[in-house]
């Protein structure tokens, strides 16, 4: 367990060298925050008497969350369920302001990190609208070291009495998005947090390539291109997606080039492809954890 937490927060050749340029480095074997401290500057400490009374609130709708997730899941039926070669099935769609309230925006200057804005909203033909301006400026607090970044983020889907719930995606073989941007590189973003604090940390990444100019463009991902990442560093143990147990999907503008961005999102889906037999598009190779000399 100790050589895989090693391997999962350093690496394993970083370890070995005692190389000591990262900044992110646990020393411990148990990690406190899942946000990775990444708190809103905003917020606000509720007291203990109005938590308790919030919750009671909440007991009867969360009743009824758990009387439809039981007849759905009576009602269900599997084969009808299975995607069709080709269809592409709907995740989440950007046609509505309600569609909004499905999302999470947020950029380095909530985190007081810098000073980067954006918003999500609808455009004037009635579809998402993801924008704001990207600053590479560094705050002055000695802490920071980059900066310029903005992201929206799905809220990850739960189940009644605020129980933790995946997105199964594990039926399909690609990602399917209907976009018009701007001519900039965008950043997607699966979350794959396990149970486990090591793995809180998980996700899986792959570029969006905007063309820019008045025209739509559909762009069609395999989930075997994605590559690992555990707090933005890629892992040398590579492994596939696992789709079964995603828990949010992101978009991140990230380029390092200051200046307004602009990405309109019409819908995004999956698709199953039976021609793709692809699981991982790297090695899926083993790293020694130990060296000569070590």
């Amino acid at each position: 367990m100790y050589r895989f937490i090693i391997n999962r927060i350093v690496g394993p050749s970083n370890y070995v060298q005692g190389r000591t340029f990262h900044t992110a480095v646990c020393l411990s074997f148990f990690e406190m925050d899942k946000k990775g401290g990444h708190q809103s500057i905003s917020k606000k400490k509720i007291s203990a008497r109005q938590t308790i009374r919030d919750g009671l609130k909440e007991i009867k709708n969360e009743i009824k969350s758990w009387s439809s997730e039981v007849r759905e899941s009576l009602e269900m039926d599997p084969i009808m369920s299975l995607p069709l070669p080709g269809e592409v099935d709907l995740q989440w769609q950007f046609n509505d302001k309600s569609n909004l309230d499905d999302w999470i925006v947020t950029s380095d200057k909530d985190h007081n990190e810098g000073y980067s804005t954006c918003s999500l909203g609808l455009s004037p033909v009635g579809k998402g609208l993801f924008t704001g301006n990207l600053s590479t400026e560094l705050v002055k607090d000695g802490k920071v070291k980059k900066a310029g970044y903005c992201n929206m983020k799905s809220i990850r889907p739960m189940k009644s009495f605020k129980r933790d719930s995946f997105h199964d995606w594990s039926c399909y073989t690609h990602l399917v998005m209907r976009v018009r941007g701007d001519g900039r590189t965008y950043m997607i973003t699966l979350g794959s947090a396990g149970y486990f604090d090591v793995n809180w940390h998980d996700q899986f990444h792959f570029a969006l390539f905007t063309r820019g100019g008045p025209y739509w463009q559909i762009s069609k991902i395999p989930f075997s291109k994605f590559y690992l990442t555990s707090k933005g560093r890629i892992q040398d143990t590579q492994e596939p997606v696992p789709l079964q147990r995603i828990t949010s999907f992101g978009i991140t503008a990230g380029d390092k080039i200051n200046g307004p961005f602009r990405l309109e999102i019409d819908y995004v889906g999956l698709e199953f492809d039976p021609s793709h037999t692809e699981k991982s598009a790297y090695e899926q190779y083993k790293v020694p954890y130990f060296y000569a000399g070590y």
